[in-house]
């Protein structure tokens, strides 16, 4: 029998995160273990009166097949896409990722030369997103890779990306909308945690809520920081940062004049460095995103899912969002989640609102 979970969340997808209207070019990527969503998903587009443009590979691809294509292709292709690609994404209306893989750490043996190659061929269609020139979103369908990474059996995790998706967005967005109230107000944020002390000005930019329209799950507020405002030191040391794919623990990194001036990590440093260092933009922070999701209680080495954790919040290193007043270029933004559950508080000029993971306001 069908779970009729899966209906539910294709409607939350296609009917609020995108908003799907007649005569649109819907580009979806997804994955085999994905197909139940897959189905209900392309369905309700057609309902909708529009055009479902389905990519399918096996990994978590921007394009079927370019990690296996990148491994063989001559070093002048990798960073301009097929000209019917890059059509596509020129042209479409929606995009939408349902994200299933056989095995999230594809493509972490291709060599860094050729992974930034890649990158920067498709760091447009990444700015396009970011400037929200078109609705998208991206998610993810329990999978038996995604379940191991997260270290559950695959019916608890089930439960678990449901728990967390088919929330009352609506109630979620008013919770939200108080702490963006609180955070606009201040022109400096201070992070403190372990190994942490982390300074950054909001002045003059706006937070954004995230209910539901973009990322799926929703549950975060989320800043662009004042680019060369940025100080001090932050270490990632209650969870690994994890970027598909690539997996690296320990992270720290020390700001001076808003750029990573240090960096190193416990495990896999060289791709941290590696992602630093490729283009000019890559050491400014960002964003900075907190946790809002009640549903998302624990770490599953997913970024998606963990940076909306409850009493956490999250720094991304790279590309700033030009919507709320981000104004850094890169071909990487990369979510990096820190702990502050236990022992650890945000100040809003030198005013702590946030202690332990609670709020205090």
């Amino acid at each position: 029998m069908a779970d009729p979970r899966v209906q539910e969340y294709a409607r939350l997808l296609v009917e609020r995160s995108i908003d799907v209207q007649p005569g649109w070019q819907v580009l979806v990527i997804s994955q085999p273990p994905a197909r139940p969503l897959l189905e209900e998903v392309v369905r309700l587009i057609a309902r909708r009166g529009a055009y479902p443009l389905v990519r399918f590979s096996y990994e978590m691809e921007q394009l079927p097949f370019v990690t296996l294509f990148s491994e063989e292709a001559p070093l002048e292709l990798l960073d301009k896409p097929a000209p019917a690609d890059q059509h596509v994404w020129d042209t479409i209306d929606a995009w939408m990722l349902l994200g299933a893989p056989e095995n999230t750490r594809a493509g972490a043996d291709i060599p860094t030369e050729r992974r930034d190659l890649l990158a920067k061929g498709h760091a447009g269609f990444l700015a396009r997103r970011l400037r929200l020139e078109i609705p998208w979103v991206t998610c993810r369908f329990p999978c038996p890779a995604l379940a191991q990474d997260a270290g559950m059996g695959l019916k608890a995790f089930e439960d678990f990306i449901y728990g967390a998706v088919l929330l009352d967005w609506d109630a979620e967005g008013k919770k939200m909308k108080r702490i963006a109230d609180r955070f606009d107000q201040a022109s400096e944020v201070r992070i403190v945690g372990a190994e942490t002390d982390l300074r950054f000005s909001l002045e003059g930019r706006q937070g954004e809520v995230d209910d539901g329209h973009a990322n799926m799950p929703g549950g975060e507020v989320y800043y662009s920081p004042v680019e060369e405002s940025t100080e001090g030191v932050v270490s990632f040391v209650e969870y690994p940062a994890f970027q598909e794919p690539d997996l690296v623990e320990g992270v720290r990194m020390v700001y001076r004049d808003g750029k990573v001036v240090e960096a190193s990590a416990e495990a896999n440093e060289e791709a941290l460095i590696a992602k630093l260092d490729r283009d000019e933009g890559a050491r400014v922070l960002g964003e900075f995103g907190i946790g809002c999701n009640p549903g998302i209680q624990r770490y599953m080495r997913n970024t998606l899912f963990d940076e909306k954790m409850y009493g956490t919040i999250h720094l991304a290193v790279g590309a700033g969002i030009p919507t709320i007043g981000g104004k850094n270029l890169s071909s990487v933004h990369w979510d990096m989640v820190k702990d502050l559950r236990n022992g650890g508080r945000i100040e809003c000029d030198g005013e702590v609102v946030q202690q332990d993971g609670e709020w205090t306001f």
